[in-house]
C-alpha cells in the first residue's frame, strides 16, 4: 500500500506541472493588461512601461515561467498585483469559508443522496423511484445561481427564516456560523444530491439482481439488513468514486454560490481576482485547487482497499 502510495504521488508530479504550465501559459496569452488596469485610464506609456517592468511582464515567457515555478516549489505564490498581500495569506484568510461551506455541502449531500438512491433501488418502478429520477434530471439542469436566488427568495426573504447573506466565522458561535452556511449548502448540494442518488440507484439495482442477496432474502433477513449491510456494502466502491469526481462540482459550484450569497471564500476570491486580472492569486487559487483535487483522488483510490477486501495495491 505505502509503495502505491508513493507511486501515485510520483505520477501526480507530471501532472501538476502540466497544470501549473498551463495556468501561467493561458493567463500569459489572456487579452488584456493589468499594468493598464493599474495605471488607470490617464497613464502614459511610460507609466505602464514602468509598471510592466516592476511586475515582471516585460521579461520572456520561459524566465518567467521559469521564476513562478521556483518560488512555488519554496511555497510562494508571489503577491497580489492590487494589494500587495501575500497570495498564501489571502487564501488562509478565506481558507475556513470554503472549506466549511464545501464540508457542510458534502455531508448533506451524502447524507441525503445514498439513503435515497439505495431506496429507489429497492422500490424500483414505483411512484418513488420515478420521483427520484424526476428529481436527478432536474437538478442537472437547472443553473446553480438559479437554484440560489430561488432558495434565497424562499427562505430568507418570503419566510425570513435565515439570513441571506455573509459569513460568520466558527470562533463567533455554532449557531451564527450554521445559519450562514444551510442557504449556501442547500444551494450547491442540490445538484450533486442529484448525481449521488442516481449513481447509488444505478448501482444498487445492479446488486440486488445478484445471487447472493437472493440468498440472504431466502434466509429471511429483514429487507433494512439486505439493503444496507449486504448490497450497499458491495456497491460502496462506484458510489465513492462519484463522490470523490463530484468534489470538482462543488468547487466550481463554490465560485458561483459564494458571488450569489456574498460568502467572502476562496470562490468569491478568485471571481475578483479575475476581474481585476490578478495573475498572482488566479494562478495560486488554480493551483491549489487542482492540487487538493488530485490530493482526494488518491485517498479516494486508497479507501477501495477498504471498502472491499478483494482489491489489492
Amino acid at each position: 500500500m505505502f509503495a502505491y502510495i508513493l507511486r501515485r504521488a510520483g505520477a501526480a508530479l507530471p501532472v501538476m506541472a502540466l497544470v501549473a504550465f498551463f495556468i501561467f501559459s493561458l493567463l500569459y496569452l489572456a487579452p488584456g493588461d493589468p499594468a493598464a488596469m493599474i495605471a488607470g485610464d490617464q497613464a502614459t506609456p511610460e507609466d505602464l512601461a514602468r509598471i510592466r517592468e516592476s511586475l515582471g511582464l516585460s521579461r520572456p515567457f520561459l524566465a518567467q515561467f521559469g521564476d513562478w515555478a521556483w518560488r512555488v516549489l519554496h511555497l510562494d505564490l508571489g503577491k497580489s498585483i492590487f494589494t500587495g498581500t501575500p497570495v498564501t495569506a489571502l487564501i488562509a484568510q478565506r481558507l475556513e469559508a470554503t472549506g466549511s461551506l464545501l464540508v457542510m455541502t458534502l455531508v448533506l449531500a451524502v447524507t441525503v443522496a445514498v439513503p435515497l438512491g439505495v431506496i429507489a433501488a429497492w422500490k424500483s418502478g414505483s411512484f418513488f423511484d420515478r420521483a427520484i429520477m424526476a428529481f436527478a434530471v432536474f437538478g442537472f439542469s437547472v443553473p446553480v445561481f438559479a437554484i440560489g436566488y430561488l432558495i434565497a427568495w424562499i427562505f430568507a426573504l418570503q419566510l425570513q427564516w435565515l439570513p441571506v447573506q455573509g459569513y460568520v466565522p466558527f470562533s463567533e458561535g455554532f449557531w451564527p456560523w450554521l445559519q450562514r452556511l444551510i442557504l449556501p449548502a442547500l444551494t450547491m448540494s442540490f445538484g450533486y444530491v442529484a448525481l449521488i442518488a442516481r449513481i447509488t440507484r444505478t448501482t444498487m439495482l445492479e446488486v440486488l439482481q445478484q445471487d447472493y442477496i437472493r440468498t440472504a432474502r431466502a434466509k429471511g433477513l429483514a429487507s433494512k439488513g439486505v439493503l444496507f449491510v449486504h448490497a450497499l456494502k458491495n456497491a460502496s466502491v462506484p458510489i465513492v468514486t462519484v463522490i470523490g469526481l463530484g468534489i470538482a462540482m462543488l468547487i466550481g459550484g463554490a465560485v458561483v454560490t459564494e458571488s450569489v450569497f456574498a460568502i467572502p471564500g476562496i470562490g468569491r476570491l478568485t471571481v475578483d481576482a479575475i476581474l481585476r486580472r490578478d495573475y498572482p492569486v488566479i494562478q495560486g487559487v488554480v493551483l491549489m485547487f487542482s492540487f487538493a483535487y488530485l490530493l482526494i483522488n488518491l485517498l479516494i483510490d486508497v479507501s477501495y482497499t477498504l471498502l472491499d477486501p478483494r482489491i489489492r495495491y
